[in-house]
């Protein structure tokens, strides 16, 4: 998202006199994820830009609404602004879900580029649902946990595997594995309790969830690049005037440069900490990559069957340039 201004120019032109407003926003993950880190310093920044005429109070770890409730509490106005995974709603267009299809995007540039097609559309498909997107930052390419090394596809057969969206699940089931629903903050209970045993997220997820704790081996298979996406009520951002609405715009644009920046560093850095903490850090074998692309490129063929025109012209535009 590229803006006019930046937000330190943009809080010179934001007068006193406007009322202040506090906002509450809840967010789905911990304190120590660097989704939430940075949403912490764009509030800051907001306050600081608007001279005080917008403060924002950060609700984490889903302390103010269920992960699953985000989204529409902003829709409703419940909450002016919020933060939550994109692909979670991909059952409302699979547009918002591109991003979690395994093995389409598996590179922070691959991602950008993703994000740079994708993000007109998904702005029109918000603004359907009274929502504006303010900044959206990537996670660290996925990789796959485990106890025991995975060889082939064919080792996740009869796993129970978590999943935390709709693509994760398709992806599990055709792996021959069970998913199982679970969202971040529960991981560690979940593998204690035997209700799942491997998972495919980022090494910061896995790290904030202690990991090692509960599983032996990891390996960075690098299967997708998934969004979070931060919006805020149409209505809400209507009613500001136009210097306070540059100034949380700019803010904003600093935010999604500052977050991807945030998540490159982390996705070296948190995978030397599992191997640090005693996890077995392994590159995927062929065969394994093999069968992980093969199951990749039959979801992508289901995906296609039931995307909308406009989720099918993302694709067409991202995979022709």
């Amino acid at each position: 998202m590229m803006r006019a201004g930046i937000f330190l120019a943009a809080a010179m032109v934001v007068g006193t006199a406007a009322a202040a407003e506090s906002w509450d926003m809840p967010t789905p993950y911990g304190d120590s994820t660097f989704h939430t880190q940075n949403i912490r310093q764009f509030a800051e920044e907001v306050q600081a830009a608007t001279n005080g005429a917008i403060s924002i109070t950060v609700h984490s770890a889903g302390a103010l609404l269920p992960h699953g409730e985000i989204k529409n509490a902003v829709r409703s106005r419940q909450v002016p602004i919020g933060e939550f995974f994109l692909s979670n709603i991909s059952n409302e267009d699979l547009a918002y879900g591109l991003d979690s299809q395994p093995f389409v995007a598996t590179s922070y540039d691959d991602a950008r580029k993703l994000w740079a097609i994708q993000e007109p559309v998904i702005t029109e498909l918000l603004a359907q649902q009274n929502l504006v997107p303010l900044f959206s930052v990537a996670w660290p390419p996925q990789g796959l946990y485990t106890n025991g090394e995975i060889k082939t596809v064919a080792d996740l057969n009869g796993l129970r595997f978590r999943a935390y969206n709709a693509a994760l699940e398709e992806f599990a089931a055709l792996a021959g594995a069970a998913p199982v629903q679970v969202e971040a903050a529960d991981i560690p209970q979940a593998f204690t309790s035997g209700q799942v045993q491997a998972m495919i997220t980022s090494p910061s997820t896995g790290v904030s969830s202690t990991a090692w704790d509960f599983v032996t081996h990891y390996t960075p298979i690098n299967a997708w690049v998934p969004k979070n996406i931060v919006v805020i009520n149409k209505d809400v951002f209507d009613g500001l005037d136009e210097a306070t609405r540059t100034a949380l715009l700019a803010a904003a644009d600093a935010a999604e440069t500052r977050g991807w920046e945030m998540s490159i560093a982390e996705a070296t850095a948190k995978t030397e900490e599992l191997a640090q903490n005693g996890i077995t850090v392994y590159e995927p074998s062929a065969e394994l990559t093999a069968g992980l692309q093969e199951l990749g490129a039959k979801m992508l063929e289901a995906w296609n069957a039931n995307a909308s025109e406009e989720a099918k012209q993302i694709l067409a535009t991202y995979l022709s340039e």
